[in-house]
């Protein structure tokens, strides 16, 4: 990141407000040290400012989340916009089951802006979701309602990917009142493979991914966040090809740390 975004990084989180507990209204701001969105980096190892706003009455929760990514990976475009809803279905002292809709926008980015240009395919992805709430716990699953980010025929799939899902557990655990600890395991199976095999035979983008984080609150609604990830299936993943840039590789999963700095508001 340039020098001269980290300084607005910085100016926007020293402006944070505080946080009101009794609002259903909150926001968030972060600075991390790499976007990894289900164990793969969006932004080819490079930095990202993140923010978002919620309004979650417990019942009813709706949002907006935002994150620059990279063009190799989306062609066309550099930001991600996420708008998400979700309702309770069932509550019950510490159990809650919810199910609600995930929308990932990209604006501007198109398989057409790809150097050389592939047919036009945009890598907006929507998915449907429940999940299973139980104190510090979440088991959750996501099925796509439209291809998986654009992969496609034109991508070199056999066929469309709807269908493609994630099912992933999560846990926070407090460990005292400055420190945390969040474990994540997730799997996620394509609703397609490639015709053709990639140079080291794989033709599954089926993979897991794991991670383990610690979070130590600085001060009121500010906190530190160290992570260490791992996504399987390097076969398919050490060497993924810029759609920018045909002579430009890059490992987006396998074993990776993160280190991130956030506000609430």
């Amino acid at each position: 990141m340039k020098l001269r975004n980290s300084c607005l990084v910085c100016a926007l989180l020293l402006s944070a407000g505080t946080a009101r507990a009794d609002s259903p209204f909150s926001g968030n701001l972060a600075l991390t040290s790499d976007y990894l969105f289900r164990g793969l980096s969006q932004t080819w190892g490079e930095p990202a400012l993140q923010g978002g706003a919620d309004y979650n009455s417990g019942r009813f929760h709706i949002g907006a989340w935002t994150s620059n990514v990279s063009r190799n990976s989306y062609p066309g475009g550099g930001i991600e916009l996420d708008v998400f809803t979700d309702a309770a279905l069932w509550q019950r002292e510490d159990w809650n089951v919810r199910a609600g809709l995930y929308a990932y926008v990209y604006s501007g980015a198109n398989l057409d802006h790809a150097s050389p240009a592939l047919p036009s395919r945009s890598l907006d992805t929507v998915e449907a979701n429940v999940s299973l709430q139980w104190k510090h716990w979440t088991l959750k699953y996501s099925r796509a309602l439209s291809d998986y980010f654009g992969a496609d025929v034109e991508q070199g799939y056999a066929h469309d990917t709807r269908g493609t899902h994630y099912l992933q557990l999560d846990g926070d655990v407090p460990l005292s009142p400055r420190w945390s600890i969040h474990l994540h395991a997730g799997r996620t199976h394509y609703a397609s493979k490639l015709l053709v095999s990639l140079s080291d035979g794989a033709i599954n983008p089926d993979y897991a991914d794991y991670s383990l984080a610690a979070s130590y609150a600085l001060a009121a609604h500010w906190s530190l966040i160290a992570s260490l990830s791992h996504a399987s299936n390097s076969a398919f993943y050490s060497r993924v090809v810029s759609f920018t840039n045909a002579s430009a590789q890059k490992d987006l999963g396998g074993t990776r740390a993160v280190l991130s700095i956030s506000t609430a508001f």
